[in-house]
């Protein structure tokens, strides 16, 4: 209820501003009817959001340091069409980051952030809907789901670990034959002989469109959207002020660090480094495929995604290592492409865009949720990984939650800033 929030509510969402913002874009406040956008590094929506892959993924939280991934990225990383890559002059960087990723494989700690991610991605959906509803955009999610391919028995036995997590925490979930497959997506290759369908990760139609309604709802409220660089924050025991770059400093009683793969750099400002490194992800939409699809497509043993959205058909994955300056590598996205044709040999890439964005990767997979440990008015939100989309009106709920002083509905302790 609105009546819990002691503040008045224009100067509470006048607040909720941070520069730098990319990922999860149009990630939102949301408490009882008030949401507010956080701000984008460049223009609302053109962040990580304007090229996501468009799912909410509610199947995707397994932790990437469990033993089935990382014993795989070694060889993956001397492929050159490999799914995982590391730019050599960067490797350096990353030993401390890998260290702690290993630390996050051992059984014990992997069941407790298999716990940790499903509780968020049980509510993904739901709160997804909600915020929807909330703001009259329900259109704009679809309702097919989305298929994970495996060519034969060998593959899907080589993801089984998924699926029986999957099976654990009670995530729906439907194997199906070839000609169930061929009934629901026609385009797709006779190689493909299994699929799982998981209902639940639907689609939405344009992520970047979605992104620029909120922010549009959000200025309905009277919010306010900065676009200014971070420089610095005035502080003592509390939050006191956000210093830009053009010199104005804004009074703030609450911040909230939701800056994506940026978020490292304020943290470090602030005096509460976090071990956040960027995945960078790159995409290819294609506005002239050839082909119609209804449902996402996922192939484990080919490391891609094709998600019909935004007027066109999206193709993606990969992860690069590269760190946020780097010039973009798009043999990465060509390389998606490819193994799409695979799946869908009927596939045309014509009047196509490519396109990279940083994914804010923590080295246990599990974001953080959090207030500061060491300043009142401060609170984090980021490190989300590849679930920015799907854990993004959960994220705002939280946060809502958290900031105003209700009991959160997740317990957020696992998800503390300082538990690395």
């Amino acid at each position: 209820s609105m009546t819990k929030i002691a503040r008045d509510i224009t100067d509470l969402a006048g607040q909720m501003v941070n520069a730098h913002h990319r990922y999860p874009d149009g990630a939102v406040l949301f408490c009882g009817t008030m949401f507010a956008p956080i701000d984008d590094r460049d223009a609302p929506g053109k962040g990580a959001s304007f090229g996501n892959m468009a799912s909410i993924a509610v199947t995707e939280f397994m932790p990437s340091s469990r033993p089935s991934v990382w014993k795989q990225i070694p060889g993956w990383m001397l492929d050159p069409e490999g799914p995982v890559r590391v730019r050599p002059s960067y490797m350096p960087r990353l030993v401390p980051w890998f260290l702690r990723f290993i630390a996050a494989s051992r059984p014990s700690k992997l069941r407790a952030l298999e716990a940790q991610g499903a509780a968020l991605c049980a509510r993904a959906l739901d709160d997804t809907l909600a915020l929807l509803r909330e703001t009259g955009l329900q259109d704009q999610i679809s309702d097919e789901g989305c298929l994970s391919l495996y060519a034969d028995e060998a593959e899907f036995k080589a993801d089984r670990d998924h699926i029986e997590i999957l099976e654990r925490f009670g995530f729906p979930h439907e194997v199906i034959g070839r000609q169930a497959i061929k009934a629901l997506e026609p385009e797709l290759s006779d190689r493909i002989g299994m699929a799982v369908l998981f209902p639940q990760n639907r689609s939405m139609r344009d992520p970047y469109r979605l992104v620029l309604a909120l922010a549009e709802r959000f200025a309905g409220l009277r919010g306010r959207i900065e676009r200014e660089e971070v420089v610095g924050f005035t502080r003592s025991d509390t939050i006191r002020e956000v210093a830009l770059k053009d010199g104005r400093k804004l009074p703030a009683d609450e911040v909230v660090i939701c800056a994506g793969a940026f978020s490292a750099k304020l943290a470090k400002a602030l005096g509460e480094p976090i071990p956040l490194e960027t995945e960078r992800g790159y995409h290819t939409q294609i506005m002239a495929p050839g082909i119609s699809m209804k449902h996402s497509i996922i192939w484990p043993a080919k490391a891609f995604m094709v998600t019909p959205t935004a007027g066109g058909i999206r193709v993606g994955g990969t992860v690069e290592m590269a760190g946020l300056d780097a010039a973009p590598d798009y043999r990465r996205a060509k390389v998606t492409v490819k193994r799409a044709k695979e799946a869908l040999p009927n596939l045309r890439c014509e009047a196509f865009t490519e396109w990279m964005g940083h994914r804010p990767a923590l080295p246990d997979t599990v974001p953080i949720l959090s207030a500061s440990a060491k300043m009142k008015g401060l609170f984090y939100a980021t490190g989300h990984g590849h679930l920015g989309l799907t854990y993004a009106a959960t994220t705002a709920r939280l946060m809502g939650e958290l900031i105003t002083g209700a009991k959160p509905s997740v317990d957020l302790h696992p998800y503390r800033v300082n538990r690395f």
